[in-house]
C-alpha cells in the first residue's frame, strides 16, 4: 500500500474522530463554569495601564 493511500485512510477514519474530539474539548473548555471571569479579564488586558 502506498504511503499516500495509507495516510488518506487514516485521515478519513481516525483523523475525523480526533478533530471532533478536539472541537468538543474546546467547546467544553470555553463553556465551563469558571470561564466567564477569565474571559472578562482577558478582554480588558489591552486596556490596562502599566
Amino acid at each position: 500500500m502506498e504511503t499516500y493511500t495509507l495516510m488518506r485512510h487514516f485521515a478519513d477514519s481516525w483523523g475525523l474522530v480526533a478533530m471532533v474530539l478536539f472541537f468538543l474539548g474546546v467547546v467544553v473548555f470555553i463553556f465551563r463554569p469558571g470561564a466567564r471571569n477569565a474571559a472578562h479579564q482577558a478582554a480588558f488586558i489591552p486596556l490596562k495601564e502599566d
